[in-house]
């Protein structure tokens, strides 16, 4: 009888261990190069991925610099991936790079390494610091808010394209 006991009491820990184990896994969204920013966009790995396909496809390239556990990012990440025009022009007019990661080109970061970062790169592979958001201090970020004054500077890299290349 304890034989039995202690049997049924071994079985049922390893099978609460390993349904406990498997809810884990369930709650885990599969890591994309997205990483929530747009996954009907196709993302390229590497930086220097970016920069070959942006002058192959004479596309501007788009990077977006951002860190997982920074609560602007996230919110900005949130923004982004919910506008519909952003994820269209996006998806169908441009090299997309997030990064959580410096890249070595200083050109980057003209103003400081921070977060949340967006700089577009033109397919004759220089960097548009001319492409600004609105804060004087961080010349290269922009904030929920900011979706609007986002899609303008998209629209502004695009025209760029046309008129100096």
């Amino acid at each position: 009888m304890l034989h039995s006991t202690l049997a049924l009491s071994l079985l049922l820990i390893a099978v609460s261990s390993n349904l406990a184990m498997a809810i884990k896994k369930e709650k885990r969204a599969p890591q994309t190069l997205s990483r929530g920013w747009g996954d009907e966009i196709t993302w390229v790995q590497t930086y220097e991925e970016g920069l070959y396909q942006a002058k192959k496809s004479n596309k501007p390239l788009m990077v977006i610099h951002h860190l997982e556990d920074c609560q602007y990012c996230q919110a900005l990440k949130k923004a982004f991936a919910e506008n519909e025009e952003i994820q269209e022009m996006a998806q169908n007019n441009f090299v997309m790079l997030n990064l959580m990661h410096e890249t070595t080109d200083k050109n980057l970061s003209p103003d400081g390494q921070y977060v949340p970062r967006i700089m577009f790169v033109d397919p004759s592979l220089t960097v548009r610091a001319d492409i600004t958001g609105r804060y004087s201090n961080r010349l290269y970020t922009y904030e929920p808010q900011d979706i609007p004054f986002l899609i303008e500077n998209m629209k502004k890299a695009l025209r760029l394209i046309q008129t100096e290349l």
